[in-house]
């Protein structure tokens, strides 16, 4: 294998163990749940989720299981696309 790949794939290595130099702006993902799966979306800072839940409340367990995954990479002021359509009182 070539000396100079051997650099970039423990380059890799170190950069995965630091999730935080990432910054995920757009996201479209399936999330697989107990009984359905259902499409979750990130855009412009703010989250959207397919599930009945999300549609009532303005946020859900598929919504928030992704946010913990991808916390380290998510910008600080993420909102799901419910509450920021919310008036504020």
């Amino acid at each position: 294998m070539n000396s100079g790949l051997i650099g970039k794939i423990e380059k890799a290595h170190r950069y995965a163990q630091e999730p935080e130099r990432v910054r995920i702006h757009h996201l479209e993902a399936t999330f697989n749940g107990d009984n359905n799966s259902y499409e979750v979306s990130f855009r412009d800072n703010k989250w959207n989720c397919g599930c009945h839940t999300f549609s009532t409340f303005g946020d859900c367990q598929h919504v928030m299981a992704i946010q913990k995954i991808l916390e380290p990479m998510l910008p600080e002021d993420t909102t799901s696309e419910q509450q920021s359509q919310q008036p504020t009182a």
